[in-house]
């Protein structure tokens, strides 16, 4: 899927989010290795701390069918302000994906980076290992 492709995904996502308190609508869409995209929305909760990214609802969804290889990721807002992923969505993309994972932001320069570059020297299995 084209990176143009991959963010309509993500915008067409922000349109589910469930944002009563922040008013801040995300959407996600995720490639999978064998080409499947899925998308997620952010999911507010009143306490703020079961709140749902929508990154993570993402890469949760793929990972309940069997997806552990992702190829792209783009992520929108209804502010088209060009949001990224937070930390935590980061170190969970990290879990499954290598530093050199295209992330695409949607905002009035485009936007992309990789999630090494926005999220280096990143915890991963082998610091268990120690």
């Amino acid at each position: 899927m084209d990176r143009a492709d991959l963010l309509d995904a993500a915008r067409e996502a922000v349109e589910a989010s469930y944002a009563p308190y922040s008013e801040y609508r995300v959407g996600a869409a995720i490639e999978t290795a064998d080409g499947s995209v899925y998308t997620g929305c952010n999911i507010e909760n009143a306490n703020y701390s079961n709140s749902l990214h929508a990154e993570e609802v993402a890469v949760g969804t793929a990972v309940r069918d069997g997806h552990r290889e992702f190829e792209q990721l783009a992520v929108s807002s209804d502010e088209r302000d060009g949001v990224t992923p937070c930390g935590m969505c980061r170190q969970t993309l990290a879990e499954f994906c290598d530093d050199d994972l295209p992330i695409y932001t949607d905002g009035p320069d485009g936007g992309a980076y990789t999630l090494g570059e926005l999220l280096p020297d990143t915890i991963t299995t082998e610091h268990l290992d120690r």
